[in-house]
């Protein structure tokens, strides 16, 4: 390829990757911890003994609180498993109608069990949002609010992603074999984050052309259904994915009183994929003709089509099924194609060993952006000169970027460390938790940019790569607390899923000191006509 044309590509790749970098360092960054969604809801959520209801008595349970409360036979679950965030064995949600269907921020909880006394309890609960936030910062970016206008933000990014890929894969062709297992140490810094950078880039190439697609699928799927829909189907979209089943259209009401038990309901969706494990039951319109029972759960060995799992559809009245394109282990091969598209993203397929692959490749994905940054500030570095010695003064605009991507990228790190904190220590003793976290985390991201921009990229990326070590230890430090003063209102779980939470953030912690070290030493011993040098007092 000529010269010329490898150099528009390179130019192409450099601003497509500095305007999309840093947001895309905090979806990446928040998206390795979302691949553990679940087991991070269970270690930031207290222990209760609500949930403990035996399955044998979720009948009567329904039925009573279905009379007691007839709006809730709209929809509700009933969760299977115990674990430390199910506060009870029965829950429903209430959604604000005038909130944005992917916002969760305005959806209130409701659960109901029975007491000792066989009584029946209702009232309101008040799930950690923490992961629920960890959530939309990945899913648009770092903005706050997961709606329509944030997602088409999100779009643009992941196009502009694609972008740098497609250009950086052409950049490094013409030296593809000879540079690629290629990493040179040495003196030359810069020339060992350029290899370092192509290396991670080509050998996670796969995984972020996938991330680059879906996301922008994901980020305008509504308008696509949208147009889909006027041109297709005109404007009868949603009737093709009715399914018949139930009773005919205006019969009387029926008695949930009459529906098979939960118990019933999972064997019979077990014979259609042995591996199936079912986790929860969640059952819609169940008083009305066409009540359905969806019976979500997992199966290690197949391809799930969401993060939760998927499903297979029944008729909680007679179990006949309704629906099984979303059961995994049990699809036919078009909605496996189309479940692979969302596993693949999701990382819902393959078990333990591919959520440990998709972590580090998301945390290595946040680290090739991160390394961009560092690229283009050093490809703008003025060197002193070689006969005198003379340190010139570094152009504002790599100073800018280096406080801009120091005070981003730690400050995503340290707020969301942040967070996991606050979400044992304020819990119960505030009275909106999830606007607390909310508030900490953006308390956290803006006071890093602006120390950064005030104190200058080298010496605040010492700063704040301590904080960010402090506030990580904090989270294991924090259960520890729990375990051996349970006075302090603090907690600790014992299960895996929470002490590999804490043993992780004990992992980062150390890393984030290292690279403290690493950076302290580098202002110290490295040149000085360099970005990461100490600034000259009266200097920026």
């Amino acid at each position: 390829m000529r010269a010329d044309y490898i150099r528009i590509y390179k130019s192409v790749h450099t601003w497509t990757g500095i305007l999309a970098g840093m947001a895309l360092f905090i979806a990446f960054y928040a998206g390795a911890l979302t691949v553990f969604k679940e087991p991070l809801a269970r270690w930031a959520s207290p222990r209760t003994e609500a949930a403990h209801v035996p399955l044998e008595a979720a009948p009567d349970l329904i039925a009573r609180v279905l009379a007691a409360r007839p709006e809730v036979a709209k929809g509700f679950n009933i969760h299977l498993q115990d674990a430390e965030n199910v506060s009870a064995r029965m829950g429903w949600e209430v959604r604000d109608a005038a909130a944005d269907d992917h916002d969760e921020s305005s959806v209130r909880h409701y659960a109901a069990y029975l007491d000792a006394d066989g009584e029946v309890r209702m009232g309101q609960s008040a799930p950690s949002g923490l992961t629920s936030f960890i959530d939309v910062l990945h899913r648009v970016v770092g903005l706050p609010v997961d709606n329509d206008p944030n997602r088409w933000i999100m779009g643009v990014i992941a196009a502009l992603y694609a972008l740098a890929l497609v250009s950086g894969v052409i950049v490094l062709l013409p030296s593809l074999v000879k540079d690629f297992f290629a990493l040179r140490t040495g003196k030359n810094l810069k020339r060992m984050w350029l290899d370092a950078h192509n290396v991670v880039g080509i050998v996670s190439l796969p995984f972020h052309i996938v991330m680059a697609l879906s996301s922008v699928v994901f980020a305008y799927h509504d308008g696509i259904y949208g147009l889909q829909d006027r041109l297709m189907y005109g404007g009868k979209l949603e009737s093709v994915f009715q399914r018949p089943g139930g009773a005919a259209p205006g019969a009387a009401a029926r008695d949930p009183a009459a529906m098979l038990a939960p118990l019933e309901l999972v064997a019979r969706t077990r014979e259609l994929a042995p591996g199936f494990e079912p986790s929860t039951l969640q059952y819609q319109q169940v008083t009305g003709p066409r009540a359905v029972v969806r019976v979500w759960g997992k199966d290690s060995g197949a391809v799930s089509p969401r993060a939760r799992g998927g499903f297979v559809a029944v008729d909680p009245y007679t179990g006949k099924i309704l629906n099984r394109d979303y059961l995994p282990g049990g699809q036919d091969t078009p909605n496996l194609w189309i479940s692979s598209f969302f596993a693949l993203h999701m990382a819902s397929f393959g078990g333990a060993a591919v959520q440990w692959l998709y972590f580090l490749l998301g945390l290595a994905g946040a680290w090739l952006f991160y390394s961009g940054n560092l690229l283009w500030i050093e490809t703008r570095r003025k060197r002193a000169d070689r006969k005198t010695g003379e340190v010139p003064a570094q152009r504002l605009d790599t100073r800018l970027m280096a406080s801009a991507t120091v005070g981003v990228c730690l400050g995503c790190v340290c707020g969301i460390s942040l967070m996991m904190i606050a979400s044992k220590w304020l819990n119960g003793r505030v009275g909106d938790l999830d606007a607390w976290l909310h508030g900490l985390y953006y308390l956290a991201f803006f006071a890093c940019v602006a120390w950064a921009f005030l104190r200058g990229g080298a010496k605040a990326g010492v700063h704040l790569l301590w904080l960010a070590a402090a506030l990580t230890l904090a989270i294991p430090a924090t259960s520890l607390a729990g375990g051996l003063f349970p006075g302090t209102g603090l907690w600790a779980h014992t299960s895996a899923a929470a002490l590999a939470v804490d043993a992780t953030a004990l992992a980062a912690a150390l890393g984030f000191a290292w690279m403290a070290k690493a950076a302290s030493r580098r202002i110290g011993q490295g040149a000085l006509d360099s970005v990461w040098a100490p600034a000259p007092r009266g200097t920026f």
